[in-house]
């Protein structure tokens, strides 16, 4: 019995591995145009577009992209909300899929040359110069003048740089990790972006043994942040935020508590839901991974004397509150840290530890819906409204 189910195994495996190869083949000598959906500019309706397949510099590839993610950055995108972006744009800064076409050599971290047919991510963030003062002093590559991201920051007119396409070019310099075994792309998608944005939060918030830690906001970025910090050793993980499904799949991250806006309004209200559940003395951590510029105002009042406040969800610029930093800060001895971005270190640590603890928690499931390449509009959509925790377009279909 047992040597017929492992042939009948090997057989699976050795078929999925003939129709990966010959779907790869098949691609690369279509030479037809890639399709991508556009966006032109603030306020547009996203659109489909044909691009030509572009020309691979040595260190290059091209990646036939099985999902791109769309996030909250994807709707400040299409309001108008980021400086700089040369639009039109193909958006999707975070993206997976099989590598079709490799010119040269392309090697992981570890030296090991990629190969065609290989399943594999990329780190968004190309282009650091690692020669500027923010690079080599600062030790804050995110702080690069020469960084810039896929998805946001190249223009559709400089080519296939952006997920939500059939075919991702990556250049030459763009770091790629293989997905290890086991991990599949949707499980990865899942995660997505909100992966490395909460491991660099996490990093900022230095969370130990035993903390008290409350989460403000329960989107993507919230969720995984929920989930390291739980596998950090945090005590208790409050969450807030809404709406009420979020907040459920919240608790499958690891959330021993949670708090739904809808029903506590009250700024003082909030704050005083965090010091009942911590001995009257507040967080000792607060990550603010929300948006909305109030919700530093809160973390503010959550944390314990001597606390540390992490702000990660203010990406956009949302306008100035108001705060009394004696109250809030001086007095609390408080440590407030910003949140910018992510590097590479972020990125393959956060892969790693999805490899080893995905069967536990459900990044795959954060996936509410998978749109084809012909629904980004509506993908876009029901992000803004929040209808899904996460939404994926697969633009070669599921």
């Amino acid at each position: 019995m047992n040597s017929i189910g492992t042939a009948r195994g090997e057989r699976k495996r050795c078929d999925s591995n003939k129709q990966l190869r010959t779907g790869s083949r098949a691609f690369r000598l279509r030479r037809v145009p890639i399709r991508a959906a556009v966006l032109a500019a603030p306020h547009e309706r996203v659109r489909i577009e044909s691009f030509p397949e572009p020309a691979l510099e040595p260190g290059g590839a091209l990646l036939r992209t099985a999902f791109s993610e769309v996030c909250g950055t994807d709707v400040h995108l299409a309001d108008g909300k980021l400086a700089g972006v040369p639009y039109p744009i193909v958006p999707g800064h975070v993206s997976v899929g099989v590598l079709d076409k490799i010119h040269g050599t392309l090697r992981d971290v570890d030296g090991t040359p990629f190969r065609e047919g290989d399943t594999a991510a990329f780190l968004d963030v190309h282009g650091s110069c690692g020669a500027c003062w923010y690079c080599l002093v600062a030790k804050a590559t995110t702080r690069c003048p020469s960084r810039r991201v896929y998805g946001i920051t190249f223009g559709a007119r400089e080519g296939l740089l952006g997920g939500w396409s059939e075919a991702i070019w990556l250049k030459a310099g763009t770091r790629l990790l293989r997905l290890p075994d086991g991990l599949d792309a949707a499980t990865y998608i899942g995660g997505g972006c909100g992966l490395n944005t909460a491991m660099a939060a996490l990093d900022r918030a230095e969370v130990r043994l035993g903390d008290r830690v409350v989460v403000l906001g329960v989107g993507p970025v919230g969720q995984s942040i929920i989930a390291f910090a739980a596998l950090a050793g945090a005590s208790e993980v409050l969450a807030i935020g809404e709406p009420d499904a979020r907040l459920a799949f919240a608790r499958r991250m690891g959330a021993t508590h949670t708090l739904d806006l809808s029903r506590a309004r009250d700024r003082e209200e909030r704050a005083e839901w965090v010091r009942g559940l911590t001995s009257g003395r507040g967080a000792d951590v607060v990550i603010e991974a929300a948006g909305p510029p109030l919700a530093v105002a809160d973390a503010l009042d959550m944390v314990r004397d001597g606390g540390r406040v992490v702000v990660a969800g203010q990406y956009t610029d949302g306008g100035a509150i108001e705060l009394n930093p004696h109250v809030q800060i001086n007095r609390k001895h408080a440590d407030v840290r910003g949140s910018w971005g992510s590097d590479f270190s972020h990125f393959y640590r956060a892969i790693d530890v999805m490899a080893r603890h995905h069967a536990r928690i459900p990044w795959r499931e954060m996936i509410t819906r998978t749109y084809a390449l012909d629904q980004a509009q509506d993908a876009l959509d029901a992000v803004r409204r929040r209808d899904v925790v996460k939404a994926a377009i697969a633009p070669n279909g599921p």
